[in-house]
Order: structure tokens, then sequence, then C-alpha cells
């Protein structure tokens, strides 16, 4: 065989600016435009608020955006570095500051809306575009602002503005979710099969894998299958997605963080639920491949079987309780621990097991993954599908797994309240007295958002840890279970459960003293469960190193 060699041609030398000079050019346009701007805002348009934000607001953000871009380009190699070695303390302080920052944009939007509008001369009175204040206001309430700070807070003072906020907030969260439980996912995965998991990208513990697999599936190639009807087939993925996006619109992630608070909250969530089976339906009949059929008629069988019993045990909560509302019935659960629906009597305590279980057939997750079954499907009603759209078929499963988790967290236990009783709350604000930072302690201590999504991530460790645990059951198993089990049992537990609080509003003195033995039992057996899984972990975490029989192994550096 020939051989030959290329002869080194240095690489010539850049003579354009390169990303860091563009940026920094476009900075310095940009910030000149809205000088400019400035003046013609106030000189033709006689100070219009919209033509302030849009000559003058508009280009300074834009600018800044380009001066950091520029920073990133030109640092990236320092920066690499810098989150190989703090990706922990960074992890831990872009939550606290999420968090922090949720809180204090509340607070802003509170103030604006009632406090700020209340100082117009006429809040009655609209000015432009339907808003109470006028820019003359704004600045004259606020002097010790400069005017283009001012400015500012004039659009906070618009519902659609704060909707928009709210929306691009949901749709973050909504993001983030599938990203942390695919990496979450494959750790206790490899944990479990005793192995580490992803360990290199990203640094820490492999934490940036997922986002290097997002930009593969993002470039790769998305194909059509010849014989697939390929309109059907290119749409199908958002029919699954959508609905779980949706499903956050009503989910309530505190007592003031929601986006659309709904009487009937409930029937809409489970309802958004339902309609990503079309997508799943859609997917497999379009893609004209006998394992995608039989994996989406798998997946319709599941669902319009698991719907039933998963239906009559929310209803249990809603018996106790009597509202539909998912606010009204997690604030009927701020009395503490024992105050939880789920502790209330035997028939709530089984309702949520039986959701719970009902739930893992809804999302599709083991051992109720009939749907996709690599074993005998190949990869099922996603078999044909690849790059982009295929990773949206995951997204909507995470974010369904979130939804039935919160939707579990918020029926049966207590929602966004701690095991503490809220009537503490009281207390801490009395002696702080200062109403903002009592707001802070009590979010963090009794009710917040926190608590509803770190009782959530603990289900969803569940739902993962079920998953590479037990074996796939078969489809008449699967069947069977609902039928012939769950769905008189819910039945069963739906009716005892109405007896039940039927004789707490009728019964006398004796039947309250055996109500509440029953409270306490059931409240001790969920904090013996409580406790029983970090004293497994930290057993866990102890004996990480142990493995079958009288092996040992140092599996890799700084794991």
């Amino acid at each position: 065989m020939t051989q030959f060699s290329v002869p080194w041609q240095p690489k010539p030398a850049r003579t354009n600016l390169g990303v860091p000079g563009k940026a920094i050019a476009v900075g310095f346009v940009l910030l000149l435009v809205a000088t400019l701007g400035w003046s013609l805002a106030n000189s033709v348009f006689e100070g219009h608020p919209i033509a302030i934000l849009l000559l003058v607001v508009g280009p300074v953000v834009t600018a800044f955006k380009a001066f950091a871009l520029a920073m990133v380009v030109k640092t990236w190699r320092g920066w690499g570095e810098f989150l190989f070695r703090n990706a922990l303390m960074i992890l831990v302080g872009a939550v606290v500051s999420v968090c922090v920052g949720v809180f204090l944009v509340n607070l802003l939007f509170g103030w604006v809306s009632t406090d700020f509008v209340a100082q117009a001369d006429d809040p009655s009175v609209s000015t432009y575009f339907g808003g109470a204040l006028s820019m003359g206001e704004v600045t004259a309430a606020l002097p010790w602002l400069p005017g283009w700070l001012a400015i500012l807070l004039w659009p906070l003072q618009f519902p659609l503005v704060r909707d928009l906020t709210s929306l691009g907030a949901l749709a973050g969260f909504f993001n983030i979710i599938p990203v942390y439980l695919i990496w979450w996912e494959r750790k206790v995965a490899g944990r479990i099969q005793s192995r580490l998991g992803p360990m290199r990208v990203g640094g820490w513990h492999g934490w940036a894998q997922t986002f290097a697999d997002g930009i593969k599936l993002v470039l790769k190639e998305d194909l059509v299958p010849k014989d697939a009807d390929a309109p059907l087939f290119r749409i199908a993925p958002y029919f699954a997605l959508i609905p779980s996006l949706l499903a956050f619109l009503a989910l309530p992630l505190g007592a003031t963080y929601v986006f659309r608070e709904l009487d009937v909250a409930i029937v809409f969530v489970l309802s958004m639920l339902g309609v990503e089976v079309v997508g799943v339906i859609i997917a497999g009949w379009a893609s004209n491949n006998k394992w995608s059929v039989y994996g989406a008629m798998r997946e319709a069988c599941q669902m319009v079987s698991y719907e039933i019993p998963m239906g009559m045990t929310l209803l249990i909560p809603i018996v106790c309780v009597g509202s539909m509302s998912l606010r009204t019935i997690a604030e009927a659960q701020s009395g503490g621990w024992f105050t939880w629906l789920a502790f209330s009597n035997p028939f709530a305590f089984l309702g949520f097991i039986g959701y719970f279980v009902a739930s893992l057939a809804s999302c599709k997750r083991a051992p109720f993954d009939l749907p996709e079954a690599e074993s005998e499907l190949v990869a099922g009603f996603h078999t044909e599908y690849s790059g982009f759209r295929w990773s949206l078929f995951f997204f909507a499963e995470y974010a369904a797994m979130f939804v039935v988790c919160a939707l579990a967290v918020i029926l049966f236990l207590g929602g966004w309240n701690s095991p503490l009783p809220l009537s503490w709350g009281d207390q801490i604000t009395a002696l702080v007295g200062n109403e903002v930072i009592a707001r802070g302690i009590n979010g963090v201590l009794f009710s917040g958002p926190i608590w509803l999504v770190l009782k959530a991530v603990f289900f969803l460790y569940v739902q993962i840890w079920l998953r590479w645990t037990l074996p796939r059951i078969r489809l008449d198993q699967v069947l069977y279970a609902c039928v012939q089990v769950l769905l008189p049992l819910s039945m069963v537990l739906l009716l005892g459960n109405a007896v039940w609080v039927l004789i707490d509003t009728t019964g006398g003195e004796g039947w309250q003293l055996f109500s509440d033995v029953w409270n306490w039992i059931l409240g001790a057996l969920g904090i013996g469960a409580a406790l029983t899984f970090p004293a497994v972990a930290a057993y866990g975490f102890y004996h990480r190193r142990r493995m079958v029989g009288c092996l040992a192994v140092d599996a890799m550096p700084a794991s």
C-alpha cells in the first residue's frame, strides 16, 4: 500500500476581529444608538414610554448582552477550569439565587400592582395602553431613582407583562426538570448497578452530560421513514409535549406561585395528562412500523385502564376537603404533619398508595413501561424517531412525572406546607417585625415552593428507583392489576373515605377519639418511612465501596 504524507501547512493568522471583537463593536454601536434614541424620544415623541423602551432600554440591554458574550468567548478556557473545580458550589448558589430572585420578583410585581399603582392621581383612569400610571407619575413617585430606571417599572403595571414573565419562568422550570432528571436517572441507575454513571463531562459527577447530549440531538439528522405519514410523524412529538407544558399552568407551586388558579384545577391537569396519549398513538401509527403500532396500542390500553382508578383515588382528598381547588386542598393541610390528608384515615392512606401506582402507569414508568419495552419492541412507539423529535418524547415523560408527583404532594402530603404548623410562622412574624424578612423565613421554614419541589423530587427518586429495581410485567398482567385489583380497590377506598368523613361530621366524642388514634398511627408510620429512607441512604453511602462477596473496588478517583 502506497504511503504519502501531506506537508505541514501553518495556520494563517486571523485578520478579522473574531466573535469577541465583533460583539464589542456591536455593543458600542448599540450604546451610540441608545444615546441618540434618548434625545429622539424626548424631542420627537415627548418622552412616550414605548419610544423610550424601544429606542433606549432595548439597545442598552442588547449592548450589555453583546459585552457579556464577548467576555464569555474570550475567557471560556478559564471558565471551563472554574466550572470543573467549583461545580457543586455553583449548583447550590444557582438554586439559592433562583429562589431568592423569584421571591423578589414576586414582591416587586405585588408592590407595583397594589401600593405603587395606588399612588396614581386617579387609578380608575387609564393612560397609555390601559395603564393606571403615566410616565410623569412614575418618575414623580420615585424621585430618588434615575429616570431611565424608573421607566422600567412602568410596564410592570400591565397584566400582560406579568403573564409573560410568569410564562417565561414556567418554561424555564419546565425545561430544567427533564435535564436534571435525565442526569439523575443515569446516576441512580449506575449506583444500583454498581457503577458510577456519568463522571467526566462537566467535571463534578458528569453534571453537563445531559447538556452535551442535548447539543448532539439538536445537531443530529432528523429522519422521516419513507413509508411513514410525514405530517403526522412530524407533529406527534408536539402533541405529547404541549399537554405536559399546559399542565403546569394550573399547577400551584405555592400559595401565590400559580399562573392561573382554577376551581377545577384537578380536572384541567388530568385532562392535559390524558391528551398526551394522543401524541403517542399518532407517533406509533404514523411510523408505519409494527413495533411502533404495538407500542401505541399498548399505551392506549394502559392509559384508558389506569386513568379510572387514578381519578377515583384523586376524589378522596376532594371528599375530605370539599373543594376541587388545589390551593384550597393544600391550605387545609397547613397545620403540620398530622393534618396531611394521607394520615387522616386509613382509606386516604391506601388511596395515596393506589394513586402513586396508577401514576406510574400513566407516565409509562416501570414496571408499566410496556409502550417502550426495549426487550420486546425495540423502542416501542418512538422506534423510528431520531434527533430533536426523539428528545421531545422524553421531555414530555419527565415533565409528566413531575406533574403527577406534585399532584400527589398537593393532594395528600401537605403541598407546599412543611411538617411544622403554619401558625408558628405568625409568632416569628411578630418577633422579626419586618414583613419582607418574615415572609422569607416563613417561605423557608413553614410554607413555600421549596417544600413542594423537595417532596416531589423525593417521589421522582422513588419512580427512578422502581424502574431500575422491578422487572417489567406482561401486558395481560398490567390489565389484570388494573381491572381486577386497582379498580375495585379504588372504589372501596372512595366509598370508605366518604363514610369516614360523614361519620366525622356527625359522630360523637368516642368516634373522634377513634379517628385521632388512627391519625396518630398513620402519622407515626409516615415518620418511620421518612426516617428509613435517609438511614438506608446513609448506610449505602458509608458502604459504597463494598461489592458482592469478598470483592472490593476503588472505582475511580474523585468518585
